[in-house]
C-alpha cells in the first residue's frame, strides 16, 4: 500500500546530521521543481498540479507548513478545474497535514470528494482515518468514518490490496470500538455496531455528510449540486 503507513516501526533520521542532509536534498528537490514548473506552459494544467502536489508534499516533510497549505490550495484549484478528483483528495490531505487555520475545512472538502468520486480506495482511506484521528473518543463520529471507509473499500478495492486494506480498515473499526465503548470481543462488537447503526449505508452516509457540514461550515470548494446532478 502506498498511502498508508502500516507500519509503526519506520522511524525518521536518528541524528542532527542525519536531518541536515535530509534537508539539503528535500531543498535540492524543491528547486528541481521549481525549474519544472517555470518551463510548463499554461495549458499544462495536470502536470502542474501534480508537480504543485510533489511541492507542497515536500514543504510539509520541510516543517514549512504554510507554503504546503498555499501550494496545496493552488494545486487543489488545478486538479478541480481538470475534474482530476483523486489529484483534488490528496491536495486536500496536504492542506489538512498542513495544520493552518482551514485545515478541517480542507479535511471536509476531501473526504466529500473521496466518498462522492470512486478514487483509489487507500486515499479514502487514508482522508476518513484523519477523521477517526480528530473526533473525541467519545464521540460517534469516529464510528461512521471508521465504518465508511470500511464500506468504500469492500465497495471498491481490488486485488492484490483489496485484502490488505479490508484488514486494515477492520482493524480501525475494531480500535474505534474500544476506544469509544470498551469493546472486546465479538458479541459486544456486533451489539455495538447494530446499537450506532453502521450496518446501514444508508444511516451511516447520511450521519458522515452531518459531520462534514459541521467540519466545513458551508465552505464548499466545489458545486456539490452540480457535481451530483453529473454522477
Amino acid at each position: 500500500m502506498k498511502y498508508l503507513n502500516t507500519n509503526p516501526s519506520i522511524q525518521g533520521a536518528e541524528d542532527a546530521e542525519d536531518v541536515q542532509v535530509a534537508s539539503q536534498v528535500l531543498e535540492r528537490k524543491l528547486a528541481e521543481l521549481d525549474n519544472q514548473i517555470a518551463e510548463l506552459s499554461d495549458n499544462d494544467v495536470l502536470k502542474r498540479a501534480k508537480l504543485l502536489l510533489d511541492y507542497g508534499s515536500t514543504c510539509l516533510e520541510l516543517q514549512r507548513q504554510f507554503e504546503a497549505w498555499q501550494v496545496g490550495q493552488q494545486a487543489f484549484q488545478f486538479f478541480a478545474s481538470a475534474e482530476d478528483w483523486e489529484g483534488a483528495v490528496l491536495a486536500c490531505n496536504v492542506m489538512f497535514e498542513a495544520e493552518q487555520s482551514d485545515s478541517l475545512v480542507a479535511l471536509g472538502n476531501g473526504v466529500w470528494l473521496a466518498v462522492t468520486f470512486p478514487i483509489d480506495p487507500e486515499i479514502s482511506t487514508v482522508m476518513l482515518e484523519h477523521i477517526v484521528d480528530e473526533t473525541p473518543t467519545k464521540s460517534d463520529g469516529a464510528a461512521v468514518a471508521a465504518a465508511v471507509a470500511h464500506y468504500i473499500v469492500d465497495l471498491r478495492a481490488k486485488e492484490p490490496d483489496r485484502e490488505n486494506l479490508l484488514f486494515f480498515t477492520n482493524q480501525l473499526l475494531a480500535k474505534v470500538a474500544r476506544c469509544h465503548s470498551k469493546v472486546e470481543n465479538q458479541t459486544d462488537f456486533e451489539a455495538w455496531v447494530t446499537q450506532l447503526e453502521l450496518d446501514s449505508p444508508d444511516d451511516f452516509l447520511g450521519r458522515l455528510a452531518q459531520v462534514l457540514n459541521v467540519m466545513v461550515q458551508d465552505d464548499w470548494w466545489v458545486d456539490r449540486d452540480a457535481l451530483r446532478a453529473r454522477l
